[in-house]
């Protein structure tokens, strides 16, 4: 029998085959293989219980990608979301996220939550940051109930990987997007019934017949050591239409003289938030490769 890993917690992995929720131990071969089943592979299970629901893990399907933060596999995309205001958005965490994204070639979307909270003003200059930077941006108000049709068009038959900080309103927005999914959260909860655990683990929640959420914990910070700095610029889409107007082939867009990216700085065609959060990401990956 075949189904999706939709949670895993110490070591019992919980198979949605369609049919029914299954119980899942992982057998030792995975193991021997080094390989550790992550919320949504695909796998093949025995059962070994059909009343009890409860089964053996025997084999994971190829993967068509998988995430190192948050540890997840097969999905379609990215939505991250951060407040507008309350709290206050880090844009140089919001940076690291979309470059972790980058890296592993999943599509990221960008959503700006609680705007009834944020002045007009302060909407533009959000909109001016990350206008140009390769990914959609939404902005919503779960209290107002604007934008969520957007969301709801941007999830809708795909694997989403909802992530970003605590408190800017991911579960209230899925709640009011999908009431059922608060049914679905219970009911696996139910089975479960190991006690309280304190540390909230990436869950996999179906929403439609082929559209499924990815709940992670939140972040309040991210290391991107899995990167050379001289790598980052690539990341970096506004910098694309003037890499080649810099002076010196290889240019780190960061003091060099003659650079094209920073020429675009000065006259405004790229965002200095971006491009700030772009030098100190450098400087921080440069200062880690000398140590």
């Amino acid at each position: 029998m075949q189904g999706r890993i939709i949670k895993g917690i110490a070591g019992f992995y919980y198979v949605d085959t369609g049919t029914g929720l299954y119980e899942c131990k992982a057998k030792g071969i995975f193991r021997n293989r080094k390989m550790k089943p992550l919320v949504g592979d695909m796998a093949e299970i025995e059962v070994l219980d059909e009343e009890k629901k409860l089964g053996n893990l025997t084999e994971l399907l190829p993967r068509t990608n998988e995430l190192i933060r948050p540890a997840v596999s097969n999905i379609d995309q990215a939505l991250v979301i951060f407040a507008a205001k309350n709290p206050k958005p880090n844009y140089n965490l919001l940076d690291r996220f979309l470059l972790m994204m980058e890296k592993q070639g999943v599509p990221a979307v960008v959503c700006f939550n609680k705007t009834d909270l944020a002045k007009e003003k302060e909407l533009s200059v959000l909109m001016d940051v990350y206008k140009d930077c390769g990914h959609r941006v939404i902005f919503t108000s779960v209290s107002g109930e604007t934008g969520l049709s957007e969301i709801r068009e941007a999830v809708d038959h795909k694997t989403t990987v909802l992530a970003g900080p605590s408190g800017v309103g991911k579960s209230s927005m899925m709640n009011l997007l999908y009431p059922d999914a608060n049914m679905e959260t219970g009911a696996v909860s139910e089975k479960i019934q190991r006690g309280k655990h304190t540390t909230r683990h990436s869950e996999l929640i179906r929403v439609g017949e082929d559209t499924f959420v990815m709940d992670t914990p939140g972040f309040s910070s991210l290391f991107v050591d899995m990167f050379e700095e001289d790598e980052i610029k690539y990341y970096f889409k506004e910098f694309e239409p003037y890499e080649g107007q810099c002076r010196f082939q290889g240019c780190s867009h960061t003091h060099e003289p003659g650079c094209g990216v920073k020429q675009a700085l000065d006259e405004g065609k790229i965002s200095k938030t971006r491009y700030d959060n772009y030098v100190l990401i450098y400087n921080e990956l440069k200062e880690k490769r000398k140590w």
